[in-house]
């Protein structure tokens, strides 16, 4: 008689008390029910060992030292069985039917991985109305597309959006710890399209909990752009190690150059870099950026230390481009008495400076431009008029 296959569901949990339990009765409650259910404790502080201990024997419990993402997933694969295995944050949960229809998928041994959106929720569990990805989820063969286009070849969800082939991750674990501390999702799902086939569900089956705490969605953007570049290489240096392996020469600088997005990490790090250098902290400054400067979910702010109030604005949003120099004008001059002491046009918002003509004529007219390059056009509010 045919066994079901066993799924592993390896639940990662730091300090995460006040959640775990959720996560890990959304992990025991499954409508498949052959699943086994580990939890690592990656040395908490709080009461996360006393949650972990009430489930008795209905879970296996690893208890260690700190010591990052990668080096609790590398411990819960090793004590895990499952053909299929899913990674959990403990603040997040599971919806009950996650291995319903994924888990067939699997008897295909070419299949790597399966991959769903999930839910967006507040604290208290509630739907704010977010899928995650906010993008369709690709499925199919990607290899040549990762070989020609680098690891941000292929969108992907969150980690629990993800049901790995144990036969895939044998052949890339243990994950490096040092370079994955955090964030060690993208590296199996830079890796994952090199040796085999992605599925995907389009229904939700599980809830990613935004909760103020979250260790990267609550970073400000210039903060997240700044660990997402330094993962990238990361990412980039397993790939190219993988593909050698295999006989397959790339060029990692390649990947960069011609990756759109690379490029716009690249001028938002350094353009926040300048921005720190001009703006006191605590300070507020005006953004031009049509509002689309930066990946702001957990964290409205877009360099950390400084209020960013976009322009136009309307109780703290983004309100579109004025109708006129007039409003322009008017706008900038309220902003300023209410405490406003730069103003910064990023790359998206520099057509402003053509088209409102006669409100660039007011800035450079009354106030002296301290950054001018391909990035970014900042004016002192503060500062007197140009000489």
């Amino acid at each position: 008689m045919h066994q079901p296959t066993l799924a592993s569901i390896i639940i990662s949990n730091y300090n995460y008390a006040r959640f775990l339990g959720e996560a890990i009765d959304s992990a025991l409650n499954q409508s498949y029910t052959n699943v086994e259910v580990i939890v690592v404790d990656d040395g908490s502080a709080d009461d996360s060992r006393e949650v972990i201990g009430s489930y008795g024997n209905r879970i296996t419990s690893l208890l260690k030292e700190n010591g990052g993402m990668a080096s609790a997933w590398n411990t819960g694969f090793r004590a895990s069985r499952g053909e299929v295995i899913l990674f959990l944050d403990a603040d997040d949960t599971l919806a009950a039917h996650t291995f319903e229809e994924a888990i067939e998928y699997f008897e295909d041994e070419k299949i790597v991985k399966v991959h769903w959106p999930v839910w967006e929720v507040d604290a208290n569990n509630r739907k704010t109305g977010r899928l995650l990805p906010g993008e369709i989820l690709p499925e199919g063969d990607w290899q040549e597309a990762v070989i020609a286009e680098g690891p941000d070849a292929l969108v992907f969800p969150p980690i629990h959006g993800n049901a790995w082939s144990r036969r895939f991750l044998e052949k890339v674990f243990p994950i490096p710890e040092r370079e994955f501390r955090q964030h060690s999702d993208t590296y199996l799902m830079t890796l994952a399209p090199v040796y085999g086939t992605i599925r995907k569900s389009s229904q939700p089956r599980g809830f990613y909990r935004m909760h103020g705490g979250n260790d990267f969605a609550c970073l400000a953007a210039d903060e997240k752009t700044e660990r997402n570049l330094e993962v990238y290489d990361s990412r980039c240096a397993a790939l190219r190690s993988c593909l050698e392996r295999m006989g397959v020469a790339v060029d990692p600088q390649r990947w960069k150059d011609e990756n759109s997005h690379y490029k716009w990490m690249k001028w938002q790090h350094l353009s926040a870099m300048e921005i720190k250098a001009l703006v006191p902290h605590g300070s507020t400054f005006i953004l031009v950026d049509e509002d689309n400067w930066g990946e702001k979910t957990g964290n409205s702010e877009i360099v950390g230390g400084r209020h960013s109030v976009p322009f136009l604005e309307h109780n703290g949003e983004y309100w579109g481009p004025p109708t006129d120099d007039a409003t322009a004008i008017s706008e900038l001059e309220r902003l300023r008495r209410d405490g406003a002491t730069f103003i910064v046009f990023a790359w998206p918002g520099f057509w402003w400076m053509e088209y409102y003509s006669g409100f660039a004529s007011h800035l450079r007219g009354n106030y002296r431009a301290v950054v001018e390059n391909e990035r970014v056009v900042v004016f002192n509010l503060n500062g007197g008029a140009a000489s």
